[in-house]
């Protein structure tokens, strides 16, 4: 993943998103990373709006975003934002502990890149997110212009 690559993490749980960030440096990832609490705060920067910070133009972005989630779950990020023309563009990984069929199939549906569930063995989500961080040296990915 190149260096001016940013990772957005949309995780209401301190505990997993510490853990994740944690996992993903220990797996090489280097790039900047900004965590979100729940939906409607990531959407607000996206779409860049409300008093809070704001997605930068010409920046490449990959968002990691959990389902259950209050105030605005996931999957209705996960469906504003497809519905956009310039972030459509934007690679979205869900990452959750949800391995509901049907939600993975819904996910794809509606534009996810990458569905991981999130095993509920401490060992195993460890592994899950190293393994996703060797994922993300790899990925290209676009950056997202727009209106300033």
């Amino acid at each position: 993943m190149k260096d001016d690559v940013v990772l957005l993490i949309v995780e209401d749980d301190p505990g997993h998103a510490a853990l994740i960030e944690r996992n993903l440096r220990r797996a090489g990832v280097r790039n900047e990373i900004i965590r979100f609490a729940d939906g409607q705060e990531v959407l607000d920067f996206l779409l860049r709006r409300g008093d809070g910070p704001k997605r930068k133009l010409n920046v490449p972005y990959i968002l990691l975003l959990d389902i259950r989630m209050p105030h605005v779950d996931g999957v209705e990020v996960l469906r504003q934002i497809k519905q956009d023309e310039e972030l459509k563009k934007l690679l979205v990984i869900m990452l959750t502990t949800t391995d509901d069929p049907h939600e993975v199939e819904r996910c794809h549906r509606l534009g996810c890149g990458v569905y991981i569930a999130k095993p509920v063995e401490s060992d195993r989500f460890i592994d899950a997110v190293r393994q996703l961080g060797q994922l993300l040296q790899v990925v290209q990915v676009p950056q997202l212009d727009g209106i300033a």
